[in-house]
């Protein structure tokens, strides 16, 4: 079996709290869960391209590494962050799956960049996407760069 390239392992990923409750409306809840998915990364577990921590919900655009699966990448971040949490406080913060999206080519991964990026502006959160302060859109963040590989959309014969 031949093994996928990072542009055919980069995936939008959606996980939404448990019971749809606002728990990252409070900041230091928000900011625990960048400071995982930032210490994930520098483990190598991942490679981060957009994120965006909403009052109830995140979403993710990341790469695993290739010896990990998508699930088991997903399990660290908030396995992890259930964990550091619960050092704090006792809540149950996820619902129990996920939804994904692998990324097919660089339209693809641009229009989830932009929803990614957007997500705030679009919920009345912020006017700006720059100003929301738990998003890649934020300058504060330094990420990593598009995936190696992917291909151009050309459009379909008729």
């Amino acid at each position: 079996m031949r093994a996928m390239d990072d542009s055919q392992r980069t995936f939008f990923i959606t996980t939404v709290t448990c019971q749809r409750l606002p728990i990252f409306r409070v900041e230091a809840r928000a900011r625990l869960l960048i400071e995982v998915l930032f210490g994930y990364r520098a483990q190598r577990k991942y490679l981060l391209h957009e994120f965006v921590v909403m009052p109830d919900h995140i979403h993710l655009l990341l790469t695993p590494a290739p010896e990990i699966s998508l699930e088991r990448t997903v399990q660290f971040i908030k396995g992890g962050y259930s964990y550091r949490l619960r050092k704090e406080e006792t809540i149950k913060v996820w619902q129990e799956s996920f939804t994904n999206h692998r990324i097919r080519d660089e339209e693809d991964y641009g229009r989830h960049c932009e929803y990614v990026r957007m997500n705030p502006v679009r919920a009345r959160l912020v006017r700006d996407a720059a100003s929301y302060p738990f998003s890649s859109a934020n300058a504060e963040f330094l990420l990593d760069g598009k995936p190696q590989g992917l291909k151009p959309r050309f459009p379909r014969s008729a």
